[in-house]
This record gives structure tokens, sequence and C-alpha cells, in this order.
């Protein structure tokens, strides 16, 4: 399907978040945000706030809405830091990149984010029934599957996140379903060691995986839900704008096609084993997933719906970025947060349109 005959757009509505000036935590930038509700309905930003030396922590903003569209944010300080042993090594720290979704099957507030310590970035996960209180439930680990071959907790993985619904696995169990991007590049392991991706994989590149969870095991033990099971691959880059890697974005949403995905999608020269990449480009594009299998995608775009084209998301920490990571309702309309050049946070509106010609 073509960009132009996709049936969702992203319109740009302004910047939302910019580093404030002498702000020690945001020196670095303020980029790649969360959004959470309030048991109040308030609206809130859970920005990555990057300090110097790359260390990152998740922040806590009061969103701002005139005439009907994001505009600012309130600062409320910081709900996660790199505080635990596996947040931080003797070179790298940080808690990355939230994403948020509520699933009310848990009636709980789902955090995924990137743990960057001794052994590189591993995805890790809190939960909490507010915006505030968040409880880790520590590193994801990966159940073995023999029949691809590959054990996924020996790779760095980012990108993750919960569908908001329960859904049934390839098997028929209810559960809870997770997308995520592992990668294959090890320097951060093993300074000078290769990609060594698993044998068998239609395309090596780093690409969308699904994974799921068990509801029974869950309601068990809400630790569970760090423990995941029956991964498959979702979807490989195909587009231009997407042939070196892609990863998901905020948590699918349900539309009448199914689930809307968006996603980034990079081209560019990637330099193993650096966290802040400068020789690449960074866009969002969509696909649409299955409703009942969200591992199939029925559609997707074949050009970004949105690219770096201000000078917002061309100048900054890292040049040429546009980086979706939430979508909210905001009166009635959606909008998308999205970082921009991993400086600041941009945000965009989401219109069902069949055609944009």
């Amino acid at each position: 399907m073509t960009t132009t005959q996709f049936p969702y757009a992203l319109t740009r509505a302004g910047v939302i978040m910019s580093p404030e000036p002498d702000n020690e935590l945001e020196a670095e930038g303020v980029l790649n945000p969360a959004t959470v509700r309030g048991a109040d309905g308030t609206l809130y930003l859970l920005p990555r706030l990057v300090a110097a030396a790359n260390v990152s922590r998740i922040g806590l903003a009061e969103i701002k809405v005139a005439d009907g569209v994001p505009v600012d944010v309130a600062r409320e300080g910081v709900v996660l830091a790199p505080d635990r042993s596996w947040e931080h090594g003797a070179q790298n720290a940080g808690v990355e990149d939230p994403r948020v979704t509520f699933i009310p099957e848990l009636g709980l507030n789902v955090m995924t984010y990137v743990a960057y310590g001794p052994l590189g970035p591993r995805t890790a996960l809190a939960v909490s029934h507010d915006e505030r209180s968040w409880r880790r439930l520590g590193p994801v680990s990966f159940e073995y599957d023999d029949s691809l071959d590959v054990d996924l907790g020996l790779y760095p993985n980012k990108d993750a996140v919960f569908f908001p619904e329960v859904v049934r696995d390839p098997d028929g169990v209810p559960s809870f379903a997770v997308l995520h991007r592992p990668s294959w590049d090890l320097q951060d392991v093993r300074p000078g060691e290769v990609a060594m991706p698993p044998a068998g994989l239609p395309d090596e590149r780093p690409s969308i995986w699904i994974s799921f969870i068990p509801v029974e095991e869950v309601q068990k033990d809400i630790r569970a839900l760090a423990r995941w099971r029956g991964h498959r691959v979702v979807a490989s880059p195909e587009a231009p704008f997407e042939q070196t890697k892609i990863g998901s974005g905020p948590a699918p949403i349900r539309v009448e096609e199914g689930w809307l995905l968006l996603h980034h999608g990079v081209v560019g020269e990637l330099v193993p084993g650096v966290a802040q990449q400068k020789n690449v480009n960074y866009a969002a594009g969509a696909m649409i997933l299955d409703s009942e299998q969200p591992w199939r995608v029925t559609a997707r775009t074949d050009a970004p719906l949105l690219s770096a084209d201000t000078d917002d998301e061309r100048e900054g920490i890292v040049p040429n970025v546009v980086f979706p990571t939430a979508i909210e309702e905001v009166d009635g309309a959606l909008f998308v947060f999205y970082g921009m050049a991993d400086s600041k946070i941009g945000v965009a509106r989401l219109e069902h349109s069949v055609s944009r010609r």
C-alpha cells in the first residue's frame, strides 16, 4: 500500500518541550516520551531527560492544552532514575525511552523502558496505579525457543511496548502481547565483537518482534509480566526509509482496520558500539496489524508519514530524527508525541485520511 493510500496521516502541531536552560538533568536534551493519564484525567508527559555524559532519567510533566492542542508542559520532577545496579555500568547509565500502556485487565499502567547497564541496553518493566509511583519488575527474561534456535536474552533489546488488550497467542492462549526490537550488535558487551545474528533468520537487520505472556500467569504473579515467550518476527525493513532497521513506536491502538502501529524507520550508517549515532536518518512510518492475529501485517506505508524536515528535527544531539513514542486523545483528536533530533519533543495530529492527494 502506498503512503498516499494509507488511511492515516500525521500533521505537525509544534514543539511541546525543549531543554530547560541551566537544568543539569536536561543538559543533553529532552526526548522520546511516554504519556499517562492521572486518576482525574490529567494528561502527563514522561520525557527522557538526558544529563551530561548521556545519563538518562524519566521525568514527569503535566501537559498543557490550548484550543484543543498540546502546547506546553509544567515539570513535576523525576519518576525513575538509574539507581539499580542493572541500570548503570562502569561507563554508562540510564533509564531510557519509556513507553506506557494502560491495560484495563490489570488496572495498571505498564511501562517498558531501556535499562542501559553493564551489558548495554536491555528492556525492563515497571508498573503503576498512577503516574508517579512506579514499581520495577526488573529486566525482561526471554524463554528459549528451540524452533527459532535463539536465546533473545543474549542480545540488546529496545523499542518494547505492550498492546492495551488481551489477545490470543498463536496457540489460542489468552495472553498479554508485547512488541520489541532485538539487535545483534554486541559491542557494548565485548568491544570489537562482530554482530552475531541467530542462524536462520529471514532478515538479519533489526526488526520488530512480538512475544506473549499468558494472562493466567500474570494473574497469579504480576512479576510474570517480565517473562516473555512465543517470540516471532512481525516486520522487517522493507521501504527505502527503513533499510537499516525499524522499531515500534507508541502502543498499538484499535482502529477499524485492525491495530494501528506507528514505527520508526532508519537509514544510514550505524557505527557498532556507539550510543548516539550521527550518520543516520530516523522517520515515522506506520502499519496495520491484523485484529485477531497481531503478528500479521496487513498494510504498511512505503514512505514516511513524518520525516526530519524542520530545523528542530534536523539539528540536535543526534541530527535528523523523528521518533514517535506516544499517542493520546485530546478533546476528541489524536496526537502523537515524538522525539526531535534527540533534543526536543514535538507533537503531531494523527488523522484518518484514505488519501492525502
